[in-house]
């Protein structure tokens, strides 16, 4: 049996040490360790499976760390971490105090860029190729690796129309598989596809046309053709454009056939690629498919419903609608600012429009839903799936910010349910009609109501109340967190000093109760699953000051500093509103 030869390699230096044709070898350990991690501490398998011929390629020709590359996404960068300097720290990845699931400057050298968000790769590498002209490094090398789904986006093609006048020493690589995290979609897409199949005139490349220096595409898991033309790229300067075909999830072939369900498969076996069954009898459906499944209900009584998502139909369970009425559901690939405007657009029309986007992406979108939306009072109903902590993904993929960066925008209307039947009867309420926009905001994962299809019912816009009566101190949750604050308060001898409010709604306020609360109560203490800063407590604060109030307020929330990854619970106790720290602070009150 040959020697192990993933297991002398700590660095790409060691692996240049190697003969060509080892590298196929290292490919197959590469493979192998990638599989026997991920299947016992879950994590994105599929993106990482496929490029492992690139990345071992990438690393092998170019000078990494001096060449500078840059992964888009970063889903599929688990090779690339294995290769530099963490294979022994790998088995840590998106644990708490481990490494993240994503590169991360602050992480390693090799990481030249922190992404976790599409389709910044090529505007990053083009800084960096730029930076490297200014400074006279002429020689360096920059490498982006964009997926077919990523290089769709409105950023990506802003890349590619700068770089393309420039004679930046950039080289990107577009890792065709045709595949996101759901398949790829749009006129694109379609073109990528027939150039793949030989149908596309030679003269007829987009890229081309856009000044690069095109070749391909080629088999991005034939290592002696990956490797024969990296080396003749690295010897050109200026903008060139490599196109590869892959398979996501190669290599495991329950992972080639389903691709979707093995981006992030969660634990299974790494001999059969069988994914360990999860018992779900008896247990609060997921948010999202509340969301989808009303959605469908509600679709089928209005006609004028039409459901958006970019690039997350199985992700926000937008696929229902998709499935179910396949002409009023739009998935427009990875494009928040054209998702949001499209809305826009279709609500001018009468439609009732659901855009549903992870909160942590709608950030891409925000001028559009200032000027496109809000500015012309359109309502839109924004569905804000991952609200709040999300748990392993980390700090790119948080949706702490939502409530800070929506709720000061004028006519916006800001709603975070407590479970899964006031998200349902929101949902209903908004496509009854508004006079304004809406953002509806709920987390990650199951609720709290196992038996939650009631029949729906109107709610009051604007309107709070109480869920506990109390002698001293108000306490005021929005959102999912009421539900840790209700059970802390059931396991505590002292809960007779509390009253708790929920205030679904945060924007607008329900002011007449705010004044009653600030009349007959001690303290105030708020609570969010959100950053405090400019959150649902500052809002709070500055109602009572406005109106003169010197009632002491105390805000839990997020506090003002990124929150890596681990588990909800362990993120949730870093900031405080865990139940189990919420039990010892309610505890010291008498």
């Amino acid at each position: 049996m040959s020697e192990n030869l993933l297991s002398k390699i700590n660095n790409p230096t060691d692996l240049r040490q190697l003969d060509e044709n080892q590298l196929g070898q290292v490919a197959q350990e590469l493979r192998d360790f990638i599989i026997d991690i991920v299947s016992r501490k879950e994590g994105h398998l599929g993106a990482s499976l496929g490029v492992v011929e690139l990345t071992i390629a990438l690393h092998y020709v170019f000078n990494t760390p001096d060449d500078l590359l840059v992964w888009d996404v970063g889903h599929q960068a688990y090779g690339h971490k294995i290769l530099t300097e963490r294979k022994n720290i790998f088995h840590t990845n998106r644990e708490l105090g481990g490494i993240s699931g994503f590169p991360k400057r602050t992480e390693s050298i090799y990481d030249t860029f922190g992404v976790g968000h599409s389709s910044t790769s090529i505007s990053a590498a083009l800084g960096m190729a730029i930076a490297s002209n200014i400074k006279g490094e002429t020689e360096k090398c920059h490498i982006a690796v964009i997926g077919d789904a990523s290089i769709a986006s409105g950023m990506a093609f802003e890349g590619l129309n700068h770089a393309g006048v420039t004679d930046a020493n950039i080289l990107v690589i577009l890792n065709d598989n045709a595949i996101g995290i759901d398949p790829s979609v749009g006129a694109l897409k379609n073109y990528l596809t027939a150039v793949k199949e030989g149908k596309n005139h030679k003269q007829n490349n987009i890229i081309k046309s856009l000044n690069f220096d095109y070749s391909g595409p080629i088999d991005g898991h034939d290592m002696k053709v990956l490797i024969q033309e990296l080396e003749r790229l690295k010897k050109i300067k200026g903008p060139k454009f490599l196109h590869i075909i892959t398979t996501k999830g190669k290599g495991l072939q329950l992972a080639e056939e389903d691709q979707v369900k093995y981006h992030a498969p969660g634990k299974f076996d790494k001999n059969t690629g069988a994914i360990h069954p999860k018992s779900e009898e008896n247990l609060p459906p997921k948010f999202q498919d509340v969301f989808g499944l009303s959605l469908v209900e509600l679709a089928q009584q209005n006609q004028k419903i039409v459901g958006i998502t970019p690039a997350m139909p199985s992700g926000s369970s937008m696929k229902f609608m998709m499935e179910a009425f396949p002409e009023r559901a739009f998935d427009v690939g990875i494009a928040e600012q054209h998702a949001v405007t499209l809305a826009a657009g279709m609500a001018t029309q009468g439609m009732i429009v659901f855009c549903n986007i992870y909160s942590t992406f709608l950030q891409r979108a925000y001028d559009q839903v200032i000027h496109d939306v809000a500015l012309q009072n359109l309502p839109v109903i924004f569905c804000l799936d991952r609200a709040g902590l999300v748990g392993e993904d980390g700090a790119t993929h948080h949706g702490v910010f939502d409530i800070a960066y929506l709720s000061c925008i004028p006519n916006m209307i800001v709603h975070a349910p407590m479970n899964e039947i006031e998200l349902r009867n929101i949902l209903y309420t908004a496509q009854l009609g508004l006079n304004n926009p809406i953002a509806i905001r709920y987390p990650r994962g199951r609720g709290v109501v196992v038996d939650w299809k009631k029949p729906f019912q109107k709610i009051d816009i604007g309107k709070a109340f109480q869920l506990k009566k109390g002698s001293k101190i108000a306490l005021l949750s929005t959102g999912t967190i009421g539900n840790n604050v209700i059970k802390a308060l059931s396991e505590i001898e002292n809960s007779n000093l509390f009253s708790h409010y929920h205030f679904p709604f945060v924007k607008p306020l329900d002011k007449n109760l705010l004044h009653e609360i600030c009349l007959n109560y001690q303290q105030i203490i708020t609570f969010e699953n959100g950053v405090i800063s400019g959150g649902f407590g500052s809002l709070v604060d500055s109602f009572t000051s406005e109106d003169n109030y010197s009632i002491p307020i105390k805000k839990i929330g997020v506090p003002d500093y990124f929150i890596e990854h681990g588990t909800v619970n362990e993120l949730q106790t870093e900031c405080g509103f865990n139940v189990e720290t919420l039990k010892s602070y309610f505890e010291t009150f008498s």
